[in-house]
């Protein structure tokens, strides 16, 4: 693999659940995302849009149903258990509540010890001193090794995961709301933890998450989702300050700011209405029915994601911070006539 490609890279990524009634939920519907080594990517949306179906997606605890998951150039869409096996030392997750993720009944050391276990390693040292060096490397005890978890608070619990996690030495970790379970004065620690041990390990996130703040402080670039697809996406700061979703205006307008002087300036939107239902999405713009740019168009063509600038993806006719240029580029890609100046 060189250095220019990609570590992981997923296009037209679909899980679509059939139920009763020949109803098909679209939990995730087309999404194309690619990863660079060493970088971390923030996804974030409301509850429900697909984030987490799509963190499962790409370290295939599920099977999708269309589209294509390549993991360092290597197809991996459709790979079974058994070759998913070695895969399994490459690509992790680090899950999002720290209470249920931890078997009651084992030991921490049990629990950090279960990767090599699983794979059959016997790292050097030992396992316990392995275990005992992971334990120290996020900042627990490790004398605590024959402790379990009940005796930990949820901050530790989390940082026990990690540990696990890290076991095996991964190269992808995609931690699906990795703080949002925790109180609010430990998440900035556990974030700063997954800061150190990325600069420490080269390591790669994907960090799913509806905390913009959280996603802001941590991540390289940030992709916004909706109700299963990839409505923005670009670099951190770019999507940040300018967004051009109204999607992502509306999202960001609800983050608090420390200077009350921007705050004021700014404008909240509140969107109406719920999200709508997965099993029966908006035609052409799912966003439609709740934005206040919509237009009749948005009601019959969908806006393709495609590049307004470099870097920065956008899936919608009328975006918001966007020159004249990129205005028509957006209406052109969607076959929309564009009035000549």
């Amino acid at each position: 693999m060189s250095e220019t490609e990609p570590l992981l890279e997923v296009s037209d990524l679909s899980m679509h659940y059939r139920l009763r009634r020949h109803e098909v939920l679209r939990a995730v519907d087309g999404v194309d995302l690619s990863i660079a080594r060493g970088e971390t990517l923030g996804l974030v949306g409301e509850s429900g849009c697909g984030k987490t179906t799509t963190g499962r997606l790409i370290t295939r605890l599920l099977e999708p149903t269309g589209g294509r998951v390549e993991f360092e150039g290597r197809d991996i869409t459709h790979s079974s258990v058994r070759a998913l096996r070695p895969l399994r030392r490459d690509i992790a997750m680090v899950f999002q509540d720290p209470y249920s993720a931890l078997n009651p009944r084992h030991t921490i050391g049990t629990i950090v010890a279960a990767p090599y276990r699983i794979q059959g390693i016997d790292p050097p040292g030992g396992v316990k001193a392995a275990v005992q060096e992971l334990l120290a490397r996020v900042g627990l005890n490790p004398e605590h090794y024959n402790r379990y978890p009940h005796e930990f608070s949820g901050g530790q619990r989390q940082r026990i995961g990690i540990a696990r996690t890290l076991a095996l030495r991964p190269k992808l970790i995609v931690a699906d709301e990795p703080v949002s379970a925790l109180d609010v004065s430990i998440q900035a620690q556990v974030v700063n933890l997954l800061e150190d041990l990325q600069a420490e390990l080269d390591l790669t996130y994907v960090l799913i998450a509806h905390d913009l703040s959280v996603v802001r402080h941590v991540s390289d670039r940030v992709a916004v989702m909706y109700l299963g697809k990839i409505v923005e996406l670009g670099d951190r700061d770019a999507v940040y300050d300018t967004p051009m979703h109204p999607y992502t205006v509306a999202l960001l307008s609800a983050v608090p700011r420390p200077d009350p002087r921007r705050q004021r300036k700014r404008e909240r939107i509140l969107l109406t209405g719920d999200v709508p239902s997965p099993l029966n999405p908006p035609p052409a713009c799912r966003f439609h029915t709740r934005c206040w740019k919509a237009q009749e168009v948005c009601q019959k063509v969908e806006p393709p994601l495609i590049e307004l600038a470099a870097g920065r993806k956008v899936a919608c006719h009328f975006p918001e911070n966007a020159t004249p240029d990129q205005q028509a580029k957006a209406q052109k890609a969607a076959g929309i006539d564009v009035p000549q100046p």
